[in-house]
């Protein structure tokens, strides 16, 4: 490993702890409270712990699997001291991250064999999707990957122009045909555009509405499926992309998106201004899909591709 890359996993291991810190304090404010006092884990500390991941956004279903889980440890082991507590937590949640297939990359890599690599990015207005792209497009860019952007949000002139003005900052080709195109035939030639110029990685901007489900799962089959004449098993990747401070609201959300189409990766944005980090949790372990990528700052470089392991260590460092 060279002098800069050692330097970069240290800098985004640096931004993932200022990232977290929100919730690090929020997680362990709550759980010191939890065992003051206390000398080993039982019912009124498991009382307390539970309230504490409740109130971190881990989400009740979620929480209450977490606690059983800790519950079975103290039962087989007879004798749990408090001081042990943060260890099992933290085992405990980085075994379900892994249970649900959730990320242990570190770089922008792509799948040998699926070039163009198509990502279709959905999400509501508001989360930072249109940011999510260009730093997905600088990030690729700066692993050397060549990059295409689709201007596929049609229906809000904001989002053709946000999306302009990041592909411009990166220095990356973007396909627009402006307010009021037809989103699936810009997917389509932005496709086409990026197998020409052989390009690496294809991203399309989609719409943010999701008064009318009916709708949007219609346009994005479309999106889908005018795709695969030129490419069979495009889009790769459907991105959603949420929003870590809503907290609950996020995992709303993802249940809407996720029965309006095939979601099969997600992206949390802005963790750094929350104390609602626990979401991550939640929303991996109640819908089997995994978090790929958590944004934790303003920088291009502070979107990461989300490693569970670096992820637990933060939160409980």
């Amino acid at each position: 490993m060279g002098l800069f890359s050692i330097f970069s996993k240290k800098q985004q291991k640096e931004d993932l702890n200022k990232g977290l810190e929100k919730t690090r304090q929020n997680v362990f404010s709550k759980l010191s409270k939890a065992v003051i006092g206390k000398s080993k884990v039982d019912d009124e500390v498991l009382d307390n712990l539970e309230e504490a991941l409740v109130m971190s956004d881990v989400g009740v279903p979620t929480t209450l699997k977490i606690i059983e889980r800790i519950e079975s440890r103290v039962a087989r082991d007879k004798y749990l001291g408090v001081d042990e507590l943060n260890n099992i937590l933290k085992d405990e949640i980085e075994q379900l991250l892994q249970e649900n297939n959730t990320s242990d990359g570190e770089d922008f890599d792509l799948p040998v064999g699926s070039k163009p690599y198509v990502i279709m990015v959905v999400g509501v207005n508001g989360v930072g999707k249109t940011t999510t792209i260009g730093k997905l497009a600088y990030n690729f860019k700066m692993a050397g990957k060549q990059v295409v952007l689709g201007a596929a949000d049609t229906f809000r002139a904001a989002a053709v122009n946000q999306l302009t003005i990041w592909a411009e900052r990166v220095g990356v080709p973007i396909v627009s045909q402006g307010m009021g195109a037809d989103p699936a035939s810009v997917a389509y030639d932005t496709l086409k555009s990026a197998i020409v110029s052989d390009a690496d990685v294809v991203i399309i901007d989609t719409a943010g509405r999701l008064h009318n489900k009916v709708n949007l799962m219609n346009e994005l089959s479309k999106t889908s499926r005018v795709m695969k004449k030129l490419l069979p098993d495009a889009p790769h990747e459907i991105l959603l992309v949420l929003d870590a401070s809503t907290g609950q609201n996020a995992i709303e959300q993802a249940r809407q998106f996720i029965a309006a189409t095939e979601v099969n990766a997600i992206a949390l944005t802005k963790l750094d201004g929350t104390a609602k980090g626990g979401v991550v949790i939640g929303v991996s372990d109640q819908f089997k899909i995994p978090v790929k990528y958590i944004g934790v700052g303003e920088k291009m470089e502070d979107l990461q591709i989300f490693n569970r392991k670096a992820f637990v260590d933060s939160l409980f460092a």
